[in-house]
């Protein structure tokens, strides 16, 4: 029936070598599960960035010491050095493979593969799986592996479909490598934005509002606003200028931009004006009809705003502009609404409602190299104050094959020439990656390595000629003819909420003093030193520190404990001898213990630290007691 090839055929796509070890671990997971639980019904298990996953429809469901009982029948797997061999099979025999051993979920995949790809198979052992490669020469390959997690996951990700049950797991080629990533997992559980979150009431996510969306709480409110202050003085340096624009607009103005009908997939359905939707309810249209009209453009309403762009374009097209007013630069804190998936939603990096730091600026072809470098700047300098020093670049370009992509081959010719020339001047490592680009136009992404190790998706500076085209934006030039600007699209947060929840796990919660939501703490020792300690109060926040009196009845030790846990960069302990000669006793988070100093010095210290926005991360041996 089948065909076993030899190791040397060619594979139908090739692995890197941890790629092929974790791909190889999946089928081991799978195998281990069949021998287990023989009903379980398969569908797919490929290798991430992180390890694998295997998705599984099982009436049973997994527990943790199913986990372990899984991990001790992949360890005799293992030691059963069980050979990986390629099959090629024709489409039919495949199916009629799939229907006896009773998984439909391989005989749904068997439609993806393209009619001029072979069909191949993958068998170690027993076990035979639907799979392109490639693998290990055999299972004692497999040196080192954890199952880590169970989650639900629906299949091919559509809510539609039945829900699975995905078990996540790792591989590494030694136990030393798999330890060190275990270790960096437990410190990522440590620092988990939704855990600190909630510890330092930041944000929370409520059912009754809906998944998806952040309600800030006082806390988080404090970071978010003083990350827009101190993004809003640096946009003012390069003579940006705030606009304003509404949470809904017309769906002709989406059609305009090409964001609606095509990406619907990722909003929210349009909304229709009550009287039209009367008018076809009475003309019996269903709700296939009224998606129809509205796609076709035969019924208008409105949409939640997926981007800010079409908005600001309107704004520039509201006036003439000449060419000695360009650039013109317009930025906005606005908030945009985008369909995720639920089980995509993840605290505050995936999220439903979000707010951007937007700016889209308008310039002549010959501004555009300088204006692109401005963007840069801007995000390097974003990433200088919060010490995310460790960054890479990603050039998204378009994808030649792709249909996906708006606009002449020649516009983005010198749009991508554009973005490389200037990542190289970047003096970083980047990349580029075909098919990543946004429908109208190439992007330069920053992607930064977090303190442990951890890479996010941060900024992105974007050059479209598309869009300006699409909406027909004109300035007179200096021959006194009317020309087409240039579009950048560029956000240095990239989301607020995103952005946010990256910098909890990145500070670990310990903010610098002036991200910190409570900034100065003062302890009296007693009863009798509460006035002192509310002159001092009085004084930090006549210079708008954000300070707090603990006037609790409790021992010093105890304060110190819960100015620890609270994370609060300074704590002021003073007793008779510092109200006397006016000083305080200072601990520090950043500096450990300063020693007692006068009042007046240490505010203006706290001043400086404050405007230069410095940082320092805090001490880890710091004593948990301090006596007095």
């Amino acid at each position: 029936m089948f065909v076993v090839l030899d190791s040397l055929s060619q594979p139908m796509k090739a692995m890197s070598p941890l790629e092929e070890l974790r791909h190889s671990t999946a089928h081991v997971l799978a195998t281990a599960v069949l021998r287990l639980f023989p009903e379980a019904k398969l569908d797919i298990g490929p290798p991430t960035d992180s390890g694998f996953y295997y998705d599984f429809d099982l009436d049973h469901r997994f527990s943790a010491e199913d986990l372990q009982a899984l991990e001790k029948e992949m360890k005799k797997v293992v030691k059963e050095r069980q050979p990986f061999e390629r099959i090629e099979t024709s489409r039919d025999e495949a199916e009629t493979f799939f229907q006896e051993a009773g998984q439909p979920y391989k005989i749904s995949r068997l439609g993806d593969i393209p009619e001029d790809e072979a069909v191949t198979f993958y068998r170690n052992g027993e076990f035979t799986d639907l799979c392109a490669g490639t693998h290990v020469p055999h299972t004692g390959h497999i040196k080192a592996f954890k199952l880590l997690s169970i989650a639900g996951a629906y299949h091919r990700g559509d809510e539609k479909n039945k829900q699975l049950q995905r078990i996540y797991g790792t591989a590494f080629p030694n136990k030393k490598e798999l330890a060190d990533y275990l270790e960096r997992l437990e410190e990522a559980k440590k620092r988990d934005h939704r855990r600190v979150g909630r510890e330092q009431k930041l944000f929370t996510i409520d059912e009754e509002v809906g998944q998806g969306m952040v309600l800030w709480m006082p806390n988080g409110a404090v970071i978010r606003q003083e990350l827009q202050n101190f993004i809003m003085d640096e946009l003012f340096k390069q003579n940006y200028e705030q606009v304003f624009t509404p949470h809904v607009g017309k769906l002709g103005l989406y059609r305009t931009s090409g964001h609606f009908p095509y990406y619907r997939d990722s909003q929210y359905p349009p909304l229709v004006e009550p009287d039209a939707l009367e008018s076809m309810a009475h003309e019996g249209c269903s709700c296939s009809d009224l998606t129809n009209r509205l796609n076709e453009g035969d019924v208008d309403g409105f949409l939640l705003k997926p981007m800010n762009c079409p908005m600001h374009i309107r704004i520039y097209a509201s006036q003439p502009h000449s060419y000695r007013d360009l650039p013109v630069r317009m930025f906005e804190f606005g908030t945009v609404y985008r369909w995720e998936q639920s089980g995509e939603l993840n605290g505050m990096t995936r999220v439903r409602g979000f707010t951007q730091d937007d700016a889209h600026l308008f310039c002549t072809e010959d501004q555009l190299k300088d204006e692109i470098e401005g963007c840069l700047d801007l995000v390097k300098t974003v990433f200088r104050t919060l010490g995310m020093s460790d960054y890479r670049v990603r050039i998204g370009l378009r994808d030649p094959d792709s249909t996906k992509y708006t606009g002449p081959s020649e516009n983005w010719d010198k749009a991508e020439q554009a973005l490389r020339e200037l990542a190289r001047d970047l003096d970083v490592p980047y990349t580029e990656e075909p098919g990543e680009a946004a429908f109208y136009g190439p992007k330069i992404d920053f992607v930064v390595k977090d303190v442990i190790g951890r890479e996010w998706q941060l900024g992105t500076v974007q050059v479209d000629y598309n869009l300006p085209e699409r909406f027909a934006l004109e300035y007179i030039g200096s021959d006194n003819k009317p020309h087409r600007p240039v579009m950048i699209h560029r956000a240095p947060f990239g989301s607020m909420e995103r952005f946010v929840g990256v910098l909890i796990e990145h500070f670990a919660g310990d903010f610098p003093l002036w991200l910190a939501p409570e900034q100065v703490r003062i302890l009296p020792l007693s009863d009798k030193l509460v006035p002192y300690g509310q002159k001092l109060l009085q004084k930090l926040r006549s210079r708008k520190f954000r300070a707090t009196l603990d006037s609790h009845d409790e021992k010093l030790g105890a304060k110190i404990r819960r100015g620890r846990l609270d994370k609060i960069p300074y704590l002021l302990i003073v007793g008779g001898r510092e109200e006397e000669a006016e000083e305080v006793s200072v601990r520090s988070r950043a500096h450990g213990e300063m020693g007692t100093l006068p009042f007046a010095q240490l505010l203006s210290q706290l001043e400086e630290e404050r405007e230069t926005r410095f940082y320092r991360a805090a001490q880890t041996d710091e004593p948990n007691n301090a006596k007095k």
